[in-house]
């Protein structure tokens, strides 16, 4: 699988709209499966199947 990065949008209650930084592409998901301390402009990276904050 490969490596992704992606930045925050928005946040909107529990979901985060990430952007990807390559494509542009938009996708929501749950906050609770983002690393604690994301707010927006928070850039993250996706590597086997976790996020992290970069």
């Amino acid at each position: 699988m490969e490596t992704k990065y992606y930045i925050v949008s928005r946040i909107e209650g529990e979901y985060a709209y990430l952007t990807e930084l390559e494509s542009g592409e938009e996708l929501f998901i749950a906050m609770a499966l983002l690393p604690q301390n994301v707010d927006i402009g928070t850039k993250l990276k996706y590597e086997l199947f976790e996020y992290s904050i970069i």
